[in-house]
């Protein structure tokens, strides 16, 4: 893949970018084992984990989580009412999309107290393992994994081709939730609606985005504040990560989007 090279123009002291489909890698490019903090890509982890405990009935989407009339599908879709991160709720549930770390922490919390045991423990024995990630946990399961491209490969095939969940369970959670909901994509601007699924941001028909014009309104996945994404286009049967140690600024507006258009039309081409 040509196309991971534009990496090495991004100021990094460290990055790491590939592509890969539901049945092998297409290429790579960086040093692939190196850990790496994922900031809010954090989050679809957290999200998967949450999608096991639903099946195994250790939780329900919609029983209460959060708070007065929030559930656990407000709090993994961000649209609980609460802040982005600490304090009492902004809003009733339902009626604003407003990112939030506080809310992710709400429903880790919640499948941790159903479970007995941390979230940490509970995310490393239902999706770390399984899928062999080395990486861990550090801190909060909104922005807290750090592991290496490695990993961040094997959740873009397991998220093309679930084994963790059924696919019928993947396929609702990144689906709109709560529709038509408005709201703030963090560092892009207000949108109307700001679709969200559980866990997971969807493109949709989302303008500016941090994906590209030629990725599918199906595409979903997440961005970090870390100079880190993840996302999946199960249209064009991809999905393509980077991980950096430089944060997101507005050098990440102009080269992610350049990047996934460069990806997207050498995978189109072979």
């Amino acid at each position: 893949m040509e196309a991971l090279k534009a990496i090495d123009s991004w100021g990094a002291r460290t990055s790491a970018a590939g592509v890969t489909r539901a049945d092998g890698e297409l290429g790579t490019h960086g040093p692939r084992g190196e850990p790496l903090r994922w900031a809010s890509v954090t989050k679809l982890l957290t999200g998967l984990a949450a999608l096991v405990a639903v099946e195994e009935g250790t939780v329900d989407l919609d029983e209460p989580a959060g708070p007065p009339g929030s559930t656990l599908r407000h709090l993994l879709s961000h649209a609980s009412g609460l802040p982005p991160d600490e304090g009492p709720p902004l809003m009733a549930p339902g009626r604003r999309r407003i990112y939030s770390n506080a809310g992710i922490e709400a429903a880790a919390e919640l499948v941790a107290v159903r479970a007995e045991m941390p979230f940490a423990d509970y995310l490393r024995g239902s999706v770390l393992e399984p899928l062999s990630l080395s990486g861990e946990l550090r801190s909060s399961p909104a922005w807290g994994y750090a592991g290496p491209m490695d990993d961040l490969l094997r959740l873009g095939r397991e998220l093309l081709a679930p084994t963790l969940v059924a696919a019928e369970t993947l396929a609702e959670a990144t689906s709109v939730q709560f529709p038509g909901l408005p709201g703030v994509l963090p560092s892009w601007g207000r949108m109307e609606p700001n679709d969200w699924g559980l866990a997971f941001e969807l493109r949709d028909d989302k303008h500016p985005h941090w994906t590209s014009a030629r990725n599918s309104p199906r595409t979903f996945g997440h961005f970090g504040a870390a100079g880190t994404f993840l996302w999946v286009d199960p249209d064009a049967g991809v999905a393509c990560g980077v991980l950096t140690d430089r944060e997101f600024g507005d050098w990440a507006k102009e080269a992610w989007p350049r990047l996934s258009d460069a990806v997207l039309e050498e995978v189109a081409a072979r």
